[in-house]
């Protein structure tokens, strides 16, 4: 700073670069306490669903499932595919996905909803406009040591074999496993690996963090008047809108950022939206004065 004082251009230079960062650091630690959550510093598991609509859902949820694979990356967070349904002829029909990353579970809690896509069909032969909805799920990832209570009597296990594209890789034996928790309904399913073993513990860890939340949004019912960030996810209350013809803009519904370079959001880039859902989230909760 005194040689930038001394009209140094090189240490100017070097002074707004080094204010530049401290900025994006403070910008950053506000953003992390904002996190306050009993999961929000720790990973998350997150799962995507298409709506009704076909291939063109499908698609809609391998995008977003891509999308979700660009933020992580991004952020230097580590994802691993706990399953994964290809669809028929295109996309997807479920993806579940672990991420593990300084406070993974905190930032994409704020995805959790319906995201509507606007575009021209690239399976339409008329080139007619589409619309298509897929849904975002996130649970936190618990840790082995966390007790969540799930008796053996209470688990149906089916195993099956693993679908796929074909070719050498099919799995020849019924190496995937489905698991019904028959108290709640809860059903989970895991492929991926070729051992069952390996499945079954995928699956557990899937439903133990299903069971957690389950157990949190209980709580969060009965405190429903004061729980006004917890929205009611339905089909027809998108969280944010993607559209990509006849103009192209992505916008949230919940917060009104939109942002132009949707092609941007598309590869990972919705740091935007998550943050500014969480600063709407810390006014609505800070008590009023008065």
């Amino acid at each position: 700073m005194e040689f930038a004082r001394q009209g140094d251009a090189e240490s100017v230079g070097e002074l707004k670069r080094l204010v530049a960062e401290l900025r994006e650091q403070l910008e950053r630690l506000e953003l992390e306490r904002l996190l306050s959550g009993e999961h929000d510093s720790g990973n998350a598991i997150l799962t995507i669903h298409p709506g009704a609509g076909g291939l063109e859902a499908q698609d809609w949820a391998e995008m977003l499932f891509r999308m979700y694979l660009r933020w992580a990356e991004r952020r230097g967070f580590k994802t691993e595919i706990l399953d994964l349904q290809p669809g028929e002829g295109a996309g997807i029909k479920s993806a579940t996905v672990a991420v593990e990353g300084p406070y993974a579970y905190g930032y994409l809690k704020a995805e959790v909803g319906v995201h509507r896509l606007v575009r021209i069909s690239p399976f339409d032969a008329n080139a007619r406009r589409h619309t298509s909805f897929a849904s975002v799920f996130v649970y936190p990832d618990l840790d082995e040591d966390i007790e969540v209570a799930i008796e053996e009597k209470d688990l149906r296990i089916d195993t099956f074999r693993a679908s796929g594209a074909g070719g050498q890789h099919v799995n020849k034996t019924d190496s995937a496993v489905r698991i019904t928790h028959i108290p709640t309904g809860i059903v989970v399913t895991c492929q991926n690996e070729r051992s069952q073993y390996k499945n079954k513990s995928m699956a557990m860890r899937i439903l133990r963090a299903r069971l957690y939340e389950l157990e949190l949004k209980k709580r969060h019912e009965q405190l429903a008047e004061l729980a006004e960030s917890q929205r009611e996810i339905a089909w027809g209350n998108q969280i944010r809108s993607y559209v990509l013809q006849p103009y192209r803009l992505v916008k949230d519904h919940r917060t009104g950022v939109e942002v132009g370079n949707a092609d941007a959001v598309l590869d990972g880039e919705i740091d935007s939206f998550i943050e500014a859902y969480l600063r709407q989230q810390a006014r609505m909760s800070t008590p009023k004065s008065g």
